[in-house]
């Protein structure tokens, strides 16, 4: 089993939520909060203030949380994987992207009228748990965990479902 620790970001400035566009292996595009996995030894906040810097130029010098969690498990593909959910409290840079792994192509401030949008398509365990929090925006103590089961084979025959927490 394949398991992955992956720390993302809330980072909310005037123009809204910061997003990154992620173009995949498969050719696949998709938005997302930053972050990235965090690597073996790593602090989590560390791991994530390194990602966001280098996804979006952005320094974060302080984060809250995390606001949320979640955790998914895909046995037959054989990976388990785990997100921690903060937001920031301050940074201070301007947005660039120099994401050594290539994955990350653009990043920006998104109004919320245009979140709904640029969302679409996303993994449930990714939409979810955003569009709570953009429709709720609860802060840290408050701690939310969501979990989904992922069964079947890609591309076509995957089924996400949420499970009890």
């Amino acid at each position: 089993m394949q398991d992955w620790t992956v720390g993302a970001g809330l980072i909310v400035g005037a123009e809204g939520l910061l997003l990154v566009r992620n173009l995949r292996r498969n050719n696949r595009e998709d938005w997302t909060p930053p972050g990235g996995v965090i690597e073996a030894g790593e602090p989590l906040l560390g791991g994530l203030t390194r990602e966001v810097l280098e996804e979006t130029g952005l320094a974060v010098a302080e984060w809250r949380g995390p606001v949320y969690e979640v955790h998914c498990e895909a046995q037959e593909m054989g990976w388990t994987l785990r997100v921690e959910v903060y937001l920031a409290v301050s940074y201070e840079g301007e947005v660039q992207v120099e994401d050594p792994d290539g994955i990350v192509v653009e990043a920006r401030f998104v109004a919320d009228d245009d979140l709904t949008a640029l969302l679409a398509g996303n993994h449930p365990w990714v939409l979810e748990p955003l569009t709570d929090w953009l429709s709720e925006r609860w802060d840290y103590p408050e701690r939310r965990s969501y979990r989904y089961r992922v069964t079947g084979a890609p591309p076509n025959d995957v089924v996400v479902a949420r499970v009890d927490p």
